[in-house]
This record gives structure tokens, sequence and C-alpha cells, in this order.
């Protein structure tokens, strides 16, 4: 088998993040509860958002603007289940 780089990931991930993440379910890593990305609760805006479960307030998602970069930590979430584009 022949080992390749993440760079042989950027088409998968081009699928991925051309969906809305909104609809897409995220089972907490903390207390197993499932839902749409929508149902989250935020706290606080652009440079920096948290994202808590709607069922044991524990992080889910954090995602911070810096720099003209984007930092996504989604160590809370167990699964994120997104649809395929067209499908």
């Amino acid at each position: 088998m022949n080992m390749l780089d993440g760079n042989a990931l950027a088409g998968d991930l081009d699928d991925i993040f051309t969906v809305d993440v909104t609809t897409a379910r995220f089972v907490c890593a903390t207390c197993g509860h499932s839902g749409a990305m929508a149902t989250l609760r935020l706290f606080g805006r652009t440079p920096a958002s948290v994202a808590r479960c709607p069922s044991c307030t524990e992080v889910v998602l954090c995602l911070v603007k810096a720099d003209g970069r984007v930092f996504l930590d989604t160590r809370g979430i167990a699964r994120l289940e997104l649809p395929m584009s067209g499908a």
C-alpha cells in the first residue's frame, strides 16, 4: 500500500465542507446527546465563538477567526454526520 500525505484528502474534504453544516448531526463526546448542529447553544461572536451541547452544556465546538485564518476545535464532538453534496 502506498503512503499518501494529507493532500490526498483534498477532494473528500471539499465535498464535506460544501454542505450546510448546520444541518449536520453531532454526537456530544461528554453525554452522548445527538442533534443537529443548529441546536447547539452559542456563546460569543467573532472573533471567537463557543458552542455548547444543549443537553449537558459542555463545550462541543470552538471557532476562532484571527490573522486571516479560522481555527476550529471540535474535540467535544464524538461523531459528526454530514450529508454528501448532491445526495
